[in-house]
């Protein structure tokens, strides 16, 4: 039976960053796959670029499908709950700081 092993990347943007967009031809995806992902809502494009926010996103979903073969919509349910899970993590410990 194969095993198969999920990573979990967590990435803090500086302010800076939050209002940074990057051209969809600097990175190391197809600009059709980006505009797919557009299209299913998992990433914001416009003119060419994407949020600096969204590029992690963007590589855990083709993470997602290369390491599982998961389908993007799949993949996309995967992330969102992925992100929630971080999200109470993140909640139990500000709770656990009080």
């Amino acid at each position: 039976m194969d095993k198969f092993y999920i990573r979990i990347f967590r990435h803090t943007l500086s302010v800076d960053e939050e209002d940074t967009w990057i051209d969809i031809a600097e990175l190391d995806i197809h600009p059709e796959i980006m505009y797919k992902l557009a299209e299913l809502g998992i990433v914001e494009v416009r003119r060419g670029q994407i949020p600096a926010c969204q590029v992690m996103r963007a590589h855990k979903i083709l993470r997602l499908r290369r390491d599982l073969g998961v389908n993007l919509p799949g993949a996309a349910i995967i992330l969102d709950l992925l992100e929630q899970v971080e999200e109470l993590q993140d909640e139990i410990e500000r709770l656990k700081r009080r």
